[in-house]
């Protein structure tokens, strides 16, 4: 059973509107972006509220727009105690790592790693951040047009074509400048359309507003979690110290947020785009939760809408599993699985087809501009940040010590339409292919873990060696790969294996590698 869609004229009108309003952002951007330092920190003269904006905006990818609900709709909010941990990563970066930035005013971030450890650590870094990039603008362009070939009835591999071509050009065009001004403006598409979808789900309740409350607080939908000391669940504590762990990465060590601590006029301007960015996350981040359980609500009083979602993710599991529709006994097999899907599986299925069936016409428009708003603002940042790296720390470095502007131009704009033909090849891979990609995460989550960790000791010691950094992250990164790959090990016996929740894993190996490094620094200095 296929879901219907309603994209009508006034709904590619709104979506044509919103690229071209984007790629004139681009093109207008083009001549202040001709030089490397107008292309990778906009001439360092943006507003704070603009570059706040643009780190909300890619903070939410369309991953947090469509996944978010699809949690709270399968479960209940525990999800969203990773949000409250945004103003405490916040404050820190402020108060610690934004002075430091600010002060030496390189556009790469690692290079802090350099000064501290030596030529290794910045490479370590630079290195993991650029692939795990790569990997990210893939995964994102593909998770966003899943449900969007669906919504607008088109080949998954031309939405990610146009998203990747697209963001691909006005990225290449109008370089961080034009980044940040799109994504000011997708921020602003994203949250109006979000908030529009959840008034309209509001009113559109057969009892009204309040039996979305009276359903999800019977269902215990707005629970934040055990408050148990358990380590091997999602527990409220748990979720938050991971919240802090890696809103800390972002905030404060991410090549993407610090280009825009970089291009913000002032120490002010930039203080300000942290507080902005992070904190505008933290309510929105609830409107999608709440949009989630609104959408528990809605389909609950409306069964009929929530067997359409069943019989779309049974027919979905079937055609992964190579059953055919052609297949004579596809329609019993579908009814069969149909009867077998959880809420949990609906959950990211319900919001695509409450915005294709339910919505009026011109706000079906609306959240699927805000639907790529979110997977452009993303895969533009990390495209324009991973040719910034590449550029600086690679070309600028190893390859032509000697270069001319001219010359750094020519390279960052390689590495822009290069990593950006990855990241829609990636995209594109990803459609007959997941495993790889699963494995590769994996193995980056294992060796660029430990970078926040190396940070950190850099920050905290000023004894701390090249060889100790080097010793820490070595401790470190066994620590996460043993509590990453033991549970996989089939043949490991139980008791040698981690039962640790896996949001500790990049918890425990930061806090390795900066209590060992601390240590043996300490142990060092006594020995001398």
């Amino acid at each position: 059973m296929k879901v219907e869609t309603y994209f009508t004229a006034a709904d590619w009108v709104i979506l044509a509107l919103y690229f071209v309003l984007t790629m004139g952002i681009g093109f207008y951007f083009y001549r202040k972006s001709r030089s490397v330092e107008g292309f990778t920190a906009a001439s360092r003269a943006l507003p704070g509220w603009a570059c706040g904006l643009s780190i909300f905006a890619t903070y939410l990818s369309s991953i947090s727009f469509l996944g978010l609900p699809g949690k709270s709709f399968g479960g209940n909010w525990n999800p969203f105690v990773f949000s409250l941990s945004i103003p405490v990563a916040t404050w820190i970066a402020v108060k610690f790592f934004l002075p430091y930035y600010r002060k030496t005013g390189e556009v790469s971030a690692y290079a802090h790693l350099e000064h501290r450890f030596g030529t290794w650590a910045r490479m370590y870094a630079s290195f993991f951040y650029v692939l795990t990039q790569l990997a990210r603008m893939g995964v994102v362009m593909y998770l966003m047009a899943l449900p969007l070939s669906v919504l607008l009835g088109k080949d998954i591999r031309l939405i990610i074509l146009f998203t990747g071509l697209s963001v691909t050009v006005y990225s290449f065009v109008g370089g961080i400048a034009a980044i940040i001004w799109a994504d000011a403006l997708q921020a602003i598409v994203l949250m109006v359309g979000a908030i529009a979808c959840s008034v309209m789900m509001l009113m559109n309740m057969p009892e009204g507003p309040g039996q979305v409350f009276e359903i999800a607080a019977a269902n215990d939908k707005f629970s934040l979690g055990s408050f148990g000391p358990s380590l091997t669940n999602a527990t409220f504590w748990v979720v938050l110290v991971y919240g802090v762990v890696i809103n800390l990465q972002n905030f404060g060590i991410d090549q993407s947020y610090i280009q825009r601590y970089i291009a913000s006029k002032n120490t002010k301007e930039a203080r300000k785009s942290i507080w902005l960015g992070g904190l505008l996350y933290l309510p929105v981040s609830a409107v999608f939760f709440f949009i989630g359980t609104q959408l528990y609500a809605y389909y609950q009083t409306h069964p009929e809408y929530m067997q359409e979602v069943r019989y779309t993710v049974a027919e979905q599991q079937l055609l992964r599993e190579n059953v055919s529709e052609n297949d004579a006994d596809f329609k019993e097999r579908l009814e069969e699985r149909a009867e077998t899907v959880t809420v949990s599986e609906m959950g990211d299925k319900v919001f695509p087809h409450f915005i294709g069936k339910q919505l009026p016409v011109g706000v079906t428009g609306l959240l699927i501009a805000a639907i790529f708003a979110a997977a452009m603002s993303t895969v533009s940042t990390s495209l324009n940040s991973s040719a910034t790296l590449i550029t600086t720390d690679w070309y600028q470095r190893f390859i032509n010590k000697k270069h001319t502007e001219r010359q750094s131009m020519l390279a960052i704009y390689t590495a822009t339409i290069l990593w950006g033909l990855l990241g829609t090849g990636t995209a594109l891979l990803l459609v007959n292919i997941t495993s790889a990609l699963d494995a590769w995460w994996t193995l980056a989550g294992i060796f660029g873990g430990g970078m926040l960790g190396l940070f950190l000791l850099g920050l905290i010691s000023r004894r701390a060696s090249s060889p100790i950094a080097a010793a820490s992250v070595i401790m470190g990164l066994i620590v996460i790969a043993y509590m990453t790959l033991s549970p996989k090990i089939g043949a490991l016996p139980d008791h040698l294996k981690s039962h640790l929740h896996s949001f500790l894993i990049p918890v425990f190996g930061t806090m390795v590698i900066l209590v060992a490094g601390l240590l043996i620094t300490k142990i060092v200095k006594r020995r001398t």
